[in-house]
């Protein structure tokens, strides 16, 4: 098996220009988290609020940490302050949730949109149908800043995948013509362990990589 400096070194390789590489470090000790680090690492993933908390106290403070899984609305205050990028908005509810906590906490928050590209009833993400609403419920939200969109695709090959991504990429370029203050798209996170070449073909601007880099989760 890879070291994690291998597996690092590797997807350092294939990566293109322009790219970010997250390192999803869920269920990874701080430890693991450190030899990522010190191959100059700085952006990682989690997707539990109590993951986070646990490891922004103990491991170095420029680490970006993204959140990158279903935030529930009570959670919210506990992340605020310590995430870099909620990769993970979509719906009305968490929206308001955000908005509140960051008002009373002063602060703006840098948001990813989640698409469910793939219509999957079990996974979380705002459907394409729902998306205008959701957007015009977010212009008076003016401490969410959005960043870009996220999608969590289906499961299949990397060329099965490819057509989500390409559309992913549509949906990115079409609300591109309408960004205003506090609505940009600069960051198209998709892309994983296995599928993460084909996703930045496509144009994907930030990759999330966890068993290519840390190997199997520890559950």
């Amino acid at each position: 098996m890879n070291s994690i400096r291998e597996n690092i070194e590797h997807v350092r390789h294939t990566l293109l220009e322009g790219v970010t590489l997250i390192a999803v470090s869920k269920t990874k000790s701080p430890e693991e988290i450190m030899e990522a680090y010190e191959m100059g690492i700085r952006d990682f993933g989690e997707n539990k609020v109590q993951e986070i908390e646990a490891k922004y106290d103990v491991l170095p403070k420029d680490i970006r940490w993204h959140l990158i899984g279903h935030l529930q609305t009570n959670k919210v205050r506990k992340v605020l302050g310590k995430t870099h990028l909620i990769q993970s908005l979509d719906r009305s509810s968490l929206a308001a949730e955000i908005h509140k906590r960051a008002e009373k906490m002063n602060l703006t928050v840098d948001t990813l949109i989640e698409i469910n590209i793939g219509e999957e009833p079990q996974k979380a993400g705002i459907l394409l149908k729902d998306l205008p609403g959701f957007l015009d419920e977010l212009k008076n939200l003016n401490r969410i800043h959005v960043k870009g969109l996220m999608a969590i695709i289906p499961q299949g090959t990397p060329e099965e995948n490819r057509q989500y991504f390409r559309k992913m990429k549509e949906v990115f370029m079409e609300l591109k013509q309408h960004e205003k203050e506090h609505f940009r798209m600069e960051i198209l996170s998709m892309g994983m362990s296995s599928d993460y070449e084909t996703a930045m073909q496509e144009g994907s601007t930030m990759i999330r990589v966890g068993t290519g880099i840390f190997g199997s989760r520890n559950y």
